[in-house]
């Protein structure tokens, strides 16, 4: 029995029916509380496949295969033709949604602001006329005109 699992049996093993044994390559990614997770990997990707990847990878990087492995199979179980693909491709568009909408809400304040901005330095026409007609009251004066 593998003393990594406290004796028991890890869920590979447990779903395979067979003795776990001290050095079984699949006891530390694959617990026996989460008999699920191996049975996913097993459908996609079968056991001595997954025993033989993580056996040719350097023991720092196993934990982060099994988990990339276990996530894929997960995926591909749920939607079998496109696996993880599909909710990474929704993701994604939910992201470019976000981003127009984003685009789209600055230009609108941008437009706001800019109307905003003139509307606070135009003289209204009224003020116009009110200029204008001031400038009437005052003399009109000649410049002086150079002598010949």
């Amino acid at each position: 029995m593998s003393s990594i699992n406290g004796g028991r049996r890890c869920a590979a093993c447990k779903y395979l029916r067979r003795r776990c044994s001290e050095d079984c390559i699949l006891a530390p990614y694959f617990h026996p509380s989460n008999p699920h997770r191996f049975a996913c990997v097993h459908k996609i990707f079968g056991a001595s496949n997954i025993a033989r990847m993580l056996q040719h990878l350097p023991v720092h990087k196993r934990a982060q295969a099994a988990d990339a492995m276990a996530w894929e199979a997960y995926w591909r179980v749920q939607d079998p033709v496109y696996g993880s693909n599909a909710i990474i491709a929704h993701l994604q568009h939910e992201i470019s949604k976000a981003q127009n909408e984003l685009q789209m809400t600055r230009a609108q304040i941008a437009i706001i602001q800019n109307f905003q901005h003139q509307q606070h330095n135009q003289i209204q026409p009224n003020q116009q006329l009110q200029a204008f007609w001031a400038l009437e009251d005052e003399p009109f004066v000649l410049p002086d005109l150079p002598h010949l």
